[in-house]
């Protein structure tokens, strides 16, 4: 059986929404038996894609298929479809389900990012082996014209990961979202935003809102608001999932667009510490400070890059900007403290462990360093004082069980050191603190 393909033109792409849409009609409108099309657009343009095919082509049996989780082989799935032998288009929704899965997989098992992704060469997706293998079933067996509905990166694992299958296609057609629900999209991804909700997606579902903002930037869509706040989130997002070069990335073209960009230049700084890369860390909190002076998330995040290269005065200085700027800011005065530590100026460190803790009663992390400055000094009663402080506040921080034990037993009170042991003993999981402190 010879496969006929159409003619397009990608020199002359439709100019809008209507005349693309117009363009899949008529070419489904002609279409007899089997055929693969693939259509670009958004999973919620999709849905209201076929009910518009089915209102428009009444003489058409149109049926839509779709997916809301991974599948491994199309071609049982579509045998077995009720009247089979009836349905002249079958719609093919949410096959990017599989590669959400596989991308998130294939991260989990050590591939880099670039080794999972569409362009790669390293592996091929379950399902498009499958596609690839089957393409013959599918034209001898099905007398069916199958159009596959997918956003832009589904629609680039086809190309490059299922040639055999893609190449047989009769069409490549692109809906794009038009102004108005572009804008909507990109409003919505904008104002979910929140970092603490990205740290507490699963991999797959972080994988699956990367793509979707993705999917928005490949529109081309003259919004440069919106554009940069999408490059941001994706930031956020990437930097949420520990991808710290891609996060950069996605402030660089955060920056790119709008220079002043401030978060954007504080963020990109917290990816670079995650790095290591603290030089280059600073010059960027340098940017969001230059831009806006009163930023004290900024200048505390800069002290933390400069205690990470040693540079404790000059951290010092950082923070000394932080909490002039915000003067209950107990992450700044703790982390200040670390550094007058670090400079054996234990006194001072002290009095900026107290206002961490006037501040913030319930801090353990500076109830914890003000211990090890007081047992620094001698002074093991009041460094006592401060573990239990700590250790009330979270009672499974075995550093301070086990420090409070060492200030016993320098004052001879050997059974509660050996209890206190004990409990660091039971107290297995670490503390995962601003900066906390080792003794």
């Amino acid at each position: 059986m010879t496969v006929n393909l159409e003619d397009w033109d990608e020199d002359l792409p439709p100019e809008t929404p209507e005349e693309q849409y117009q363009t899949l009609v008529r070419s489904l409108r002609r279409r007899r038996g089997f055929g693969l099309l693939f259509v670009r657009c958004s999973p919620a343009d999709g849905k209201l894609l076929v009910e518009k095919v089915k209102e428009d082509l009444p003489q058409k049996n149109i049926v839509a298929l779709p997916f809301e989780e991974q599948i491994e082989n199309l071609y049982n799935i579509v045998a077995k479809l009720p009247n089979l032998e009836k349905i002249d288009i079958l719609f093919i929704q949410g096959l990017e389900h599989s590669f959400f899965k596989y991308e998130t997989e294939k991260r989990q098992q050590g591939w880099e990012i670039t080794e999972t992704r569409t362009y790669s060469q390293k592996g091929v997706p379950s399902i498009l082996s499958h596609l690839n293998q089957s393409r013959e079933r599918f034209r001898d067996d099905f007398n069916i014209c199958f159009v596959f509905l997918l956003p832009s990166f589904a629609l680039k694992y086809f190309i490059h990961r299922a040639p055999d299958f893609f190449d047989w296609r009769s069409a490549e057609l692109k809906i794009a979202l038009d102004q108005q629900r572009w804008q909507q999209e990109s409003t919505r991804i904008i104002e979910e935003g929140d970092y603490q909700q990205y740290l507490n997606l699963s991999p797959e579902e972080q994988t699956k809102k990367r793509l979707e903002i993705q999917e928005l930037l490949a529109e081309e869509h003259p919004a440069p608001n919106d554009r940069v706040s999408l490059w941001f989130e994706q930031g956020n997002l990437l930097h949420a999932a520990q991808d710290y070069e891609g996060a950069i990335a996605s402030y660089d073209q955060a920056v790119k667009i709008k220079p002043d960009y401030h978060e954007a230049w504080n963020n990109r700084g917290i990816s670079l510490d995650e790095l290591g890369r603290y030089e280059e860390a600073i010059a960027s909190f340098d940017q969001a400070v230059k831009i806006k002076p009163d930023y004290h998330e900024a200048w505390n995040n800069r002290g933390n890059s400069l205690y990470n290269l040693g540079r404790y005065e000059e951290a010092i200085v950082s923070y000394d900007q932080a909490v002039k700027i915000k003067p209950d800011y107990h992450e700044a005065w703790n982390n200040r403290g670390n550094s007058l530590y670090n400079l054996g100026r234990y006194e001072e460190a002290i009095v900026s462990y107290d206002q961490a803790v006037k501040v913030k009663p319930d801090y353990h992390e500076a109830w914890y360093n003000r211990g090890i400055s007081l047992r620094k000094l001698g002074r093991y009663e009041e460094a006592i004082a401060s573990y239990d402080q700590a250790v009330k506040f979270k009672p499974d921080k075995h550093e301070a069980w086990n420090n409070r034990g060492n200030s016993l037993d320098k004052l001879g009170r050997y059974e509660e050191a050996i209890a206190s042991y004990d409990q660091k003993v039971r107290k297995r999981r670490g503390d995962a603190g601003t900066r906390g402190r080792g003794d």
